[in-house]
């Protein structure tokens, strides 16, 4: 029987999965985190005498794949955003995300201008801006581990699942404006890309509100069963994407506006229903990993120079350390605090998908300094913030205890949940010192920081 899907990759890839769920446990007490095994995965299998399948870096199935990934996470992080709430109790995320991020941002391209002189002005801010956003997933044992005082632990995880949304515009402003060097042709690509944004942001709400109003309908009246609704929440992220994509706006802003909107009218959706979509979120974001290490880790390494060393080094210290640091002046919260804070942004899957496609929507020669720069960045991050994770943990939480309850390191952020690869074995904290006396545990903030 033929089949026009490739079912040799399906088996191999599908059996990769299979293979993680086996020894994820084992693996994790070793510090090797989902991400990292997903890399060497598809690296191994692509490359070299193991290679058993070939991906190609332009194809349009690893393209779509990488988008509906992002638009899942974008929704799934956005809906557990009650506005209201955050606009009552989010000083912390607000100054990291309102003042960090487009600092980082600034930093990052100001940096890439320097070293990639020749590539000019706009793919160096796609550069900047497409190696901002963090995610907490690469240091899963970080969230998991009841040392860390859950107010950082928070920080850190709302941090991580807004900001992959917030980075979204600057990134398709500045890789729409790198994708030409004609003067003319490219404020016509300005001026699309801003359209595709506002009606993305309009598209993103209007799903998001609606269905959130009949989802919450429905549920009072019993006309939908509790069953399906976890499949009605997946479905509405999909076609925010979706319908945005054919209106020709923007699909990453539609999902992220539309999560949002959805979290804040439906505030009182259940835990399982939205568990649904994240957990959906989360295999494809394993294949995501898969993919880099298939089609971008060999080519971008390849093309690597010793600029893009400095600026991945950079873009995982001063870069990143520097404006969380400046943001946080004056929140209470002491040096050693924000220096973990500020160590714990690494590069995850919105920078992986957003690489992907800036290479595809850029020349050859621009296409190859994106790659390498960002390809190095994301690969030195998975490898350093999942091998510290458990050690700082351990020594943060320690110095973290010294301070007793009253330390700034103990003050809440606001309790917004977003995601994160939880560590499959026993938390961390299990094997660590016993509980305080009286038996009192400071309460984790859950596999999403809640």
């Amino acid at each position: 029987m033929d089949h026009d899907l490739n079912l040799e990759t399906l088996a191999v890839v599908s059996a990769c999965v299979v293979v993680w769920g086996l020894v994820s446990a084992r693996l994790e007490r070793w510090d090797v985190s989902a991400p990292i095994a997903f890399v060497v995965l598809g690296l191994v299998v692509t490359h070299g005498p193991t290679e058993i399948i070939h991906f190609n870096l332009h194809s349009n199935t690893v393209r779509s794949l990488a988008e509906l990934t992002l638009a899942l996470v974008l929704f799934a992080d956005a809906s557990r955003v009650n506005v209201r709430l955050l606009r009552a109790s989010a000083a912390l995320p607000a100054r990291m995300l309102g003042i960090g991020l487009p600092l980082t941002i600034a930093a990052g391209a100001l940096t890439a201008a320097l070293l990639f002189a020749g590539s000019g002005l706009w793919v160096a801010a796609a550069i900047g801006a497409i190696v901002a956003p963090t995610d907490a997933a690469l240091g899963a044992s970080i969230m998991g581990d009841e040392r860390v005082p859950s107010g950082v632990r928070r920080l850190i995880n709302v941090e991580s699942g807004l900001n992959d949304g917030i980075a979204t515009p600057f990134v398709n402003l500045f890789v729409a404006g790198a994708a030409t060097t004609e003067a003319v042709k490219g404020t016509t690509h300005l001026v699309s890309a801003v359209v595709e944004l506002v009606g993305g942001v309009a598209l993103g709400l209007a799903v998001g509100i609606v269905g959130a109003v009949l989802l919450a309908l429905a549920r009072r009246t019993n006309w939908s069963s509790p069953g399906f609704r976890p499949l009605a929440i997946l479905a509405l992220a999909l076609f925010a994407y979706s319908i945005s994509i054919v209106a020709g706006a923007n699909g990453f802003i539609a999902a992220f506006v539309g999560g949002m909107a959805f979290g804040t009218v439906d505030a009182h959706n259940d835990e399982a229903a939205l568990r649904f979509t994240e957990e959906g979120g989360t295999l494809l974001s394993l294949l995501v990993w898969f993919v880099f290490g298939a089609v971008m880790l060999v080519p971008g390494l390849h093309d690597a120079g010793w600029r893009d060393v400095v600026f991945a080094v950079l873009a995982l210290t001063l870069l990143r350390m520097g404006p969380v640091a400046l943001s946080l002046v004056g929140s209470g919260l002491d040096r050693v605090t924000v220096l973990f804070v500020g160590w714990f942004g690494p590069r995850g899957l919105a920078s992986v998908v957003f690489g992907l496609l800036a290479v595809d929507a850029l020349a050859p020669a621009e296409s190859k300094t994106v790659l390498a720069a960002v390809t190095l960045t994301i690969a030195l991050s998975v490898l350093l913030h999942g091998v510290s994770a458990s050690p700082l943990a351990s020594r943060y939480g320690a110095y973290a205890a010294a301070l007793g309850p009253r330390g700034p390191a103990h003050s809440e952020a606001v309790p917004i949940t977003t995601r994160t690869l939880r560590r499959v074995g026993p938390p961390l904290s299990r094997r660590a010192a016993p509980p305080p006396a009286g038996g009192a545990h400071e309460p984790p903030p859950g596999p999403r920081g809640a």
